[in-house]
């Protein structure tokens, strides 16, 4: 019997597959294995009967790696669980950009008593026209289970992505679409693209990568 204590809500999804073996228990000093999303753990002390600790994510930033590796903890991940989400909410804040759709809302709302709405919004309509996704550069940094999906599904939208990654996988080389560009430096990706999204660790190399010569290199805003 092992007792596991969560950290953050888990997805029922995930919780479901465990068996009578595995009981929940709400103090963490007494579980055999902590289950955590985003909570930060670096403060944190661990009960003598801790074995691992499962981030339902890719990243383990949040988890003091140094000092589980020293007390025997075994830290595991879950890289691509969540990929296609966050791929959706990619695509949804490309949308949202390139379409002002928050503004128009906000614009909607306050007019909404106003008895001729229509005949305004004829006139004001084309400021949240915006523009489209099709014909525009993405650049993807990062080419993981998440990035690739990101890169993968801009071509069905009619995108030019460029994708740049020095350490990708074969697997993931594999499920990359052909026409995807193969970027050979990031300065290519800030320069060439319209739209950039970073799919990478959040590690001492990959912090502040986005800094003010980046931003230097970047189109003017559409």
């Amino acid at each position: 019997m092992f007792k596991y204590h969560c950290l953050n809500p888990i997805s029922a999804v995930g919780m479901n597959k465990l068996d009578e073996n595995y009981v929940k228990t709400e103090n963490a000093d007494e579980a055999d294995v902590i289950l955590v999303r985003s909570a930060k753990m670096h403060e944190m002390e661990f009960g003598k009967n801790l074995k691992a600790i499962a981030r339902a994510g890719a990243g383990v930033n949040n988890i003091p790696l140094d000092k589980c590796a020293e007390e025997g903890i075994v830290v595991f991940n879950t890289p691509g669980a969540n990929a296609n989400g966050v791929k959706e909410l990619v695509i949804a804040g490309m949308l949202l950009a390139a379409r002002d759709v928050v503004g128009g809302i906000q614009w909607v709302q306050e007019f909404e008593e106003d008895g001729d709405i229509a005949k305004i919004a004829e006139k004001k309509k084309k400021a949240f026209a915006g523009t489209e996704l099709s014909g525009k550069k993405l650049g993807v940094i990062g080419l993981g289970a998440i990035g690739v999906l990101v890169a993968n599904v801009a071509t069905h939208l009619g995108m030019e992505v460029y994708g740049y990654d020095p350490y990708v996988s074969v697997d993931s080389a594999w499920r990359l679409s052909r026409s995807i560009h193969h970027a050979t430096t990031v300065d290519e990706i800030y320069k060439e693209c319209d739209y950039i999204t970073i799919h990478v660790p959040a590690l001492d190399s990959t912090k502040g990568m986005i800094d003010k010569n980046a931003i230097s290199l970047m189109k003017e805003a559409l």
